[in-house]
């Protein structure tokens, strides 16, 4: 008993003193390839010039930042995103739309103070999909649960938050769009590698 109340006391001490903060952020995306600098640079100007097959989208949300020991910091945040990706097949094209809430946990470490932080961690999404329907496509989100990852950087002034983050993914978003005429089905495996960059406040 003495030992668990030991525990208790540790613990409890640790969290009174870790510096805990709450921000709310907002977030442009861009879906993109893998994470150069060319791809980023070549996806963001197709965004702003209206080309191309990938749009902006947006996230909002919460961000949480612990303290731990060390310079080292816990941030997990929740945010409603929305963006689309579109591909073509069977002489139609498909906006795959994709509203979800996303649940990051991310491990982070400060660099010169609090100014400069960077972060890495796993994502859970949960698509609040619907049945779109394109032509003669209806279509059928398959797996509603996603998993994938984020790393990127904040910058700190005072109580405004500079960021920018890459997402990649281990799961797949799986959908069928399936012919209301003659039946044919077109299977989507993908989850769009997203870069985003955005503004945060601390309450």
């Amino acid at each position: 008993m003495k030992k668990i109340l030991s525990i208790a006391l540790i613990g409890g001490s640790i969290f009174a003193s870790a510096q805990i903060s709450l921000a709310g952020k907002a977030n442009i995306i861009f879906p993109t390839g893998s994470p150069t600098w060319q791809n980023i640079k070549g996806t963001v100007n197709q965004a702003i010039e209206g080309e191309g097959k990938n749009n902006a989208g947006f996230n909002v949300g919460l961000s949480l930042k612990v303290g731990l020991p060390t310079s080292f910091f816990l941030m997990p945040e929740v945010y409603y995103t929305n963006f689309k990706n579109e591909f073509t097949a069977a002489n139609t094209t498909f906006d795959i739309k994709s509203s979800r809430i996303d649940v990051p946990v991310l491990l982070g470490y400060n660099l010169f103070g609090n100014l400069v932080g960077v972060f890495v961690g796993p994502v859970a999404s949960y698509n609040l999909s619907k049945e779109d329907t394109f032509n003669d496509f209806r279509e059928n989100a398959r797996d509603n649960f996603t998993v994938g990852y984020q790393f990127g950087a904040q910058v700190e002034i005072s109580k405004l938050i500079l960021n920018a983050k890459y997402e990649g993914s281990f799961s797949k978003d799986s959908r069928n769009f399936i012919s209301r005429v003659s039946g044919e089905e077109i299977r989507y495996d993908n989850r769009p590698n997203l870069f985003m960059v955005g503004v945060g406040y601390k309450f």
